[in-house]
């Protein structure tokens, strides 16, 4: 049966804060989740083959053939700013 301590601990490592509410909520769906789990465990799977591996992918990679290519001045033509003639963007390090 799951309780309350174990949504809470799932919610920890999921890096999720749950109300109370909700973690009712969850309670009540991870054990739905599980009681189907143990009637899938109850199922006698005795003279089933096991899956077979998916056949490997045949002819899926091409040849690295160099194509035409944007200028410098056509990648940075619709940029929003450009700064000593690269992209400018906000900065994303913070000190925190």
């Amino acid at each position: 049966m799951i309780d309350d301590l174990a949504v809470a601990h799932v919610a920890r490592l999921s890096r999720l804060e749950l109300s109370p509410q909700e973690v009712a909520q969850f309670r009540a769906q991870l054990g739905e989740i599980l009681a189907y789990v143990r009637t899938l465990d109850a199922l006698d799977l005795g003279g089933v083959p096991p899956a077979a591996p998916a056949p490997a992918a045949a002819g899926v990679l091409r040849e690295d053939i160099v194509g035409p290519c944007l200028t410098h001045e056509a990648a940075v033509a619709n940029a929003p700013a450009v700064l000593n003639g690269y992209f400018a963007v906000p900065a994303v390090i913070t000190g925190e």
